[in-house]
């Protein structure tokens, strides 16, 4: 298996403030936009995505749910197989989706959604809000 790309995807009441946000403070540009759900692209030369995990410290609140983690990967099907295949229960089933992914999802020890993916065409109806293509 090779990962391609992780991304995190926040689910929040307040998508045009949290837009605005990662716009106005870390240059981010939107690649994709249908109104209830935006991708934003934020780029710099010579760095990875990083995912962090830690143990709450003094008076911290560990993570209490909302997030997914996007992971492109090249072949989601023979993952999800290699994965159930090793005991691992799926919260999102394997499926084609019409924006243009097709994925499965599940959770990590923390809650998040993992979700791992493989890009297909998408419907037409979705591939109107594709603003840029990679």
């Amino acid at each position: 298996m090779t990962i391609e790309s992780a991304s995190m995807t926040i689910v929040t009441e307040n998508l045009p403030e949290t837009r605005r946000f990662y716009e106005t403070h870390f240059s981010a540009r939107p690649v994709f936009d249908c109104g209830w759900y935006v991708v934003l692209r934020m780029t710099a030369p010579h760095q990875e995505p990083e995912i962090c995990l830690m143990s709450p410290q003094d008076g911290m609140q560990p993570f209490s749910g909302g997030v997914f983690l996007n992971i492109l990967v090249d072949n989601a099907d023979q993952l999800h197989s290699r994965l159930t295949e090793a005991g691992l229960q799926t919260t999102i089933p394997l499926e084609s989706h019409p924006w243009g992914d097709r994925g499965f999802g599940l959770l990590d020890p923390s809650g998040v959604i993992v979700y791992c993916y493989h890009p297909i065409e998408p419907s037409s109806e979705f591939d109107q809000y594709i603003i840029e293509r990679t």
